[in-house]
């Protein structure tokens, strides 16, 4: 039976690799996976105009990838498309609340599992509108981790500006990688430091 899964975590945690494997590892077993990723996110490429993009792992993996936005109808696209072996979301946390019930639909009509990466909560521990709808719709929840300059487990996101200090109010979405952001422990979260 097929699921939709929701694996979470903090900036930096291997998301994107790991869902460069999974792709890899169902078209080696000769099956077919669609990717998507944010057109809102075009660090590595992604163009919303005409609907291609790429995933980019911060190893150096990248591939082709299709892109969604907020206008993006997963019903109407699967209803006349052929589904694939699997459907894999990076940046899931940019999908809508419909979009999540659209795949959550999507999944258990139609046998195709659905795997979403993302992060689970923004630079002041709000959750993203996406986020927030998978770990309620997600029939399985995965917890990716990853780990603070001081060694815990980093479980929140702080925004820096361009001098490295942390940002705490601003729009929920701006985009930007290990320049921008930092994973970081609670405890540095709230704090400022890890002692």
């Amino acid at each position: 039976m097929a699921k939709l899964y929701f694996r979470f975590a903090a900036m930096n945690a291997g998301k994107s690799t790991s869902l460069l494997q999974v792709a890899h590892n169902y078209e080696e077993r000769g099956q077919s996976a669609d990717l998507y990723t944010a057109a809102i996110d075009n660090r590595a490429g992604a163009d919303g105009v005409n609907g291609s993009g790429r995933v980019s792992s911060r190893l150096g993996v990248t591939r082709a990838a299709n892109v969604f936005n907020d206008t993006t109808d997963f019903d109407a696209i699967y209803h006349t498309k052929p589904h694939p072996s699997c459907i894999l979301i990076d940046e899931a946390q940019f999908l809508s609340e419909s979009q999540v019930t659209q795949l959550h639909r999507l999944a258990h009509t139609s046998s195709t599992p659905v795997i979403c990466y993302g992060l689970r909560s923004d630079f002041l521990g709000n959750p993203f509108p996406g986020s927030k709808s998978l770990l309620t719709l997600a029939d399985d929840l995965e917890e990716m981790k990853t780990i603070c300059r001081c060694g815990r487990k980093a479980t929140m996101n702080v925004r820096l500006d361009e001098f490295g200090q942390r940002v705490t109010a601003g729009a929920q979405i701006e985009i930007g990688g290990n320049e921008r952001y930092e994973a970081v422990c609670a405890r540095r979260f709230y704090t400022g430091d890890c002692n």
